[in-house]
C-alpha cells in the first residue's frame, strides 16, 4: 500500500484530481477554543512545518485560527486552509452567505478547500450548486464533502459538474469503510480523515501498543502513518504544541503492508461520531 503514495515530510501532500497539492498531514482544530488556545495551536502547528490547517463553521473558532496564521509569520499562499459550511446554512443563497461568514472570520480572501459538513438531505444538493459558483470564481481553489457515504456521493454525482475533490470521513481501525476508500479512490475523490484516534479509544487497543513497541514509535504516530500509507490524509486535532509536534514526527518509518493489512482487519464499523444516515443536527 505504501509503495502508491510518496510519503516524504511535514510539507508533503497528496495531489487533487485538479492538480491542486493538498498536505496530507494537517492540523484539526475541532473543539478547540476561540481564544488563546486555538491561536497558539495554529501558530505552533505551522512553526513546526504544518501547511494544512482545518476548521469549520460549526467548530466557531474561525476568528482564532485566522488570528493564528497572521501571527505565525507563515505566508497565506504557503497554507492550505479548510473550512465547511455547517446543516443549518445550507441551501444556495444561504451558503453563498455563509461562505463570506467564514472568510470574514477568518480574515482571508479564498480558502483552499470548502466541504459541505454533513449530507442534509433535500439540501445538499443546493449546497454543492454553491460550491460550484464560488470554485468556477476562483474563491476555493478546491470543493469537497464531509460525512458522504457511497449513496450520498452517487446521489450528487448524478447531477453534478464538478465530482468533489475530497470526502472527509470518520476513519480509524475500527471504521476503515474499505469499500467507501476504494469508491472514492475510483472517482477521483481525496479520502480524508477524522477522529483517526477513535477520540482516544485507540490509545486503549492492545495491538496497537503492541505495534507502537515493534516500531519505537507512539500509538499515535503508528496510527498517522497507517492513514498516510493508505492515502488518507489526516488532520489529528491537538492543542499541545508538544503533541503537534509529535504527531508530525511520523516520517522516519514505515509501516509494514502486513500491519496496515492487520489494522484494516480490526474494523467492527462502529462509530465514535454521528451516523450519516442518522444524524439530527
Amino acid at each position: 500500500m505504501s509503495q502508491q503514495h510518496t510519503i516524504s515530510d511535514i510539507k508533503g501532500s497528496f495531489e487533487l484530481r485538479n492538480g491542486v497539492k493538498m498536505p496530507y498531514l494537517g492540523l484539526g482544530t475541532y473543539q478547540s477554543d476561540n481564544d488563546q488556545e486555538v491561536v497558539d495551536a495554529v501558530k505552533s502547528a505551522l512553526q513546526l512545518g504544518y501547511r494544512h490547517i482545518d476548521t469549520a463553521a460549526a467548530y466557531k473558532n474561525e476568528e482564532g485560527v485566522g488570528q493564528g496564521i497572521r501571527e505565525s509569520g507563515i505566508d497565506r499562499s504557503e497554507i492550505f486552509l479548510v473550512t465547511k459550511v455547517w446543516n443549518t446554512d445550507q441551501g444556495y443563497d444561504e451558503t453563498l452567505k455563509a461562505f463570506d461568514a467564514s472568510l470574514k472570520r477568518l480574515g482571508v480572501d479564498y480558502l483552499d478547500l470548502y466541504l459541505i459538513h454533513w449530507p442534509v438531505a433535500g439540501k445538499y444538493k443546493e449546497t454543492w450548486r454553491a460550491l460550484e459558483y464560488l470554485y468556477a470564481q476562483k474563491k476555493i481553489r478546491a470543493i469537497g464533502v464531509s460525512n458522504f457515504l457511497k449513496h450520498h456521493l452517487e446521489d450528487l454525482m448524478s447531477e453534478c459538474k464538478v465530482v468533489p475533490m475530497v470526502n472527509q470521513m470518520e476513519f480509524h481501525p475500527y471504521l476503515v469503510q474499505q469499500d467507501l476508500i476504494d469508491f472514492c479512490t475510483s472517482n477521483g475523490i481525496q479520502y480524508e480523515s477524522w477522529s483517526p484516534f477513535m477520540q482516544g479509544k485507540v490509545f486503549e487497543l492492545d495491538i496497537c501498543a503492541d505495534l507502537a513497541k515493534k516500531y519505537n514509535k507512539s500509538v499515535a504516530q503508528i496510527i498517522l502513518r497507517y492513514n498516510l500509507q493508505k492515502g488518507i490524509v489526516a488532520i489529528p486535532k491537538s492543542v499541545h504544541a508538544k503533541r503537534i509536534a509529535s504527531n508530525a514526527d511520523i516520517f522516519d518509518f514505515e509501516l509494514s503492508v502486513a500491519d496496515i493489512t492487520f489494522l484494516d482487519g480490526l474494523e467492527t464499523g462502529e462509530r465514535s461520531g454521528p451516523d450519516p444516515d442518522n444524524f439530527n443536527f
